[in-house]
């Protein structure tokens, strides 16, 4: 027996017709209420709880389906960052794989094994212009069923050359390519409804440049499309981490361009340093001395670190330098209190109330090309 639409009482007759009339293109329409694309997401949690800060508002949370982009200039991780959400991919579902279009090549068998990645897993997929990228992608799309895990990796659209561009060069034809952008958008509108509906995740590598001007904007790669598109756009920039003159890493700042999720402007960053790799407690001491979960004391170039319960004042762990906060006994302990938890939420995370403030914010920055402001 047909289970029974639940509506409201009002046109119940005339929303029972249209829900079982309409196009034989269209499989399934549903009351918006009962929209299975409106349940609850997977969420992929990394092994970096600020990533998953940024991806969501929450040190539980994490990467969902959809798509994202990260853009960023050479050598600002953002390459490794995009595999290391499939590495949590691949840890939360056994039976997941990848698809990787590739054009840079900067990503080998070793490199994948070196961060614990299986390559066996991974369907590589060299491209050479977005042409190929869109008809490749658009079948592959179709022959996946929704409940099928496969995580999507484009490295990169911002070295990526329309079709045109590659046949003007066999022809030795200089001419300035106009066909780029339309090439971008045509597949983005292909690709994102599809991805949505299958609830894939997919990201996007890209880089950006600056306007020519006496006072020059940093604007994404790709146009207008490369910025509608995405659920979320990162700004990955990174400076300096030096123990006095020694250059020990790098800090990677995560700029928060456009998101869905969190608080537009948000500004994160993680540690990568030459002996140990990422450092995975990286961007929380700052965020658990502002929540009252760690007290700060003494100069700064002897500054000290206090673990307390924020409720009672009782000191836990006290005075340590802050290359000893790193560690599941201190800044561990921090990420499982709810009254951390409950202030990042707080500082990130969008909710209803500053839900429509977020929203004009973004039209302002898509009416001024999406200026991008680089550290």
């Amino acid at each position: 027996m047909k289970k029974p639409i639940a509506t409201s009482g009002k046109n119940d007759d005339l929303i029972t017709r249209m829900l079982a009339t309409g196009s034989g293109a269209i499989k399934n329409t549903f009351l918006m209420n009962d929209s299975p694309f409106y349940m609850k997401k997977e969420t992929i949690k990394t092994d970096l709880p600020i990533l998953n800060i940024a991806f969501s508002g929450d040190p539980d949370g994490g990467l969902v389906s959809g798509l994202t982009m990260f853009c960023g200039m050479q050598a600002t991780y953002k390459t490794l960052t995009a595999l290391y959400c499939m590495k949590a991919y691949f840890n939360k579902f056994p039976d997941a794989i990848a698809l990787f279009y590739d054009n840079e090549f900067s990503v080998t068998p070793e490199y994948l094994a070196m961060n614990e990645i299986d390559a066996s897993r991974i369907v590589h997929i060299p491209i050479e212009h977005i042409e190929q990228l869109k008809f490749d992608i658009t079948k592959k799309l179709d022959d996946i069923k929704k409940g099928d895990h496969v995580f999507i990796m484009i490295d990169s659209l911002g070295l990526l050359g329309s079709k045109k561009e590659v046949e003007d060069a066999m022809n030795e034809n200089s001419a300035a390519d106009m066909s780029r952008a339309k090439a971008i958008r045509s597949l983005f509108r292909i690709i994102t409804p599809k991805i949505a509906m299958r609830d894939l995740p997919c990201i996007v590598i890209n880089h950006y440049y600056k306007e020519m001007g006496l006072f020059p904007k940093n604007v994404v790669s790709g146009g207008e499309a490369a910025t509608l598109a995405p659920n979320q756009i990162f700004l990955i920039t990174k400076s300096q981490d030096k123990d006095g003159d020694d250059l020990v890493g790098w800090n990677f700042n995560i700029n928060v361009i456009k998101s869905r999720f969190i608080r537009q402007g948000s500004k994160l960053s993680f540690t990568v340093n030459y002996e140990d790799g990422i450092e995975k407690y990286s961007g929380i001491l700052e965020l658990a001395v502002e929540s009252g979960d760690v007290l700060k004391t003494g100069a700064k170039a002897g500054t000290r670190y206090t673990l307390i319960e924020p409720d009672t004042g009782e000191v836990i762990i006290e005075n340590i330098k802050e290359v000893k906060t790193n560690t599941d006994e201190f800044l561990g302990v921090v990420l499982k209190r709810e009254n951390f938890k409950n202030y990042v939420k707080s500082k990130f995370k969008l909710t209803r109330e500053n839900k429509q403030d977020e929203d004009d914010e973004i039209l302002d920055i898509e009416d001024e090309d999406l200026e991008l402001i680089q550290e």
